[in-house]
């Protein structure tokens, strides 16, 4: 399929004064979450809630900061995620694109919300 990325949003929802972020994501359904490099992190003032083993691609582990809440938008949609404190770009997984109702569209190689509802995200809470 290729690499898929996409511009997104990122803000502090504790921090209203502060600018949000514009990011180039690296979109990846195989990731389960949103990664921020350091310097998203110091420029959004985000604090440190704890710590998390992140099992890299290579199968090595890594102890990395977890970090949030972070509001996370794209196109017509909103979440609020924890993020992962690692790498070099943003990185958008799974759980927020759940949350957010969004799909890749492999064809296109882009990020969009999902047809099947495109004016309010849907969701299964049973």
């Amino acid at each position: 399929m290729g690499l898929v990325n996409a511009q997104i949003f990122l803000a502090n929802p504790k921090r209203d004064e502060l600018e949000p972020i514009r990011a180039d994501a690296l979109v990846d359904s195989g990731a389960v979450h949103l990664c921020i490099p350091e310097h998203v992190k110091i420029q959004l003032k985000l604090e440190e809630i704890d710590k998390k083993e992140a099992t890299l691609a290579d199968g090595g582990k890594k102890l990395v900061p977890y970090v949030g809440p972070i509001e996370i938008r794209f196109k017509n949609r909103v979440g609020f995620a924890g993020a992962l404190v690692m790498g070099d770009q943003v990185l958008l997984g799974a759980i927020p694109m759940e949350d957010m109702d969004l799909v890749i569209i492999p064809k296109k190689r882009e990020l969009s919300v999902n047809p099947d509802s495109p004016n309010i995200a849907s969701s299964i809470a049973k």
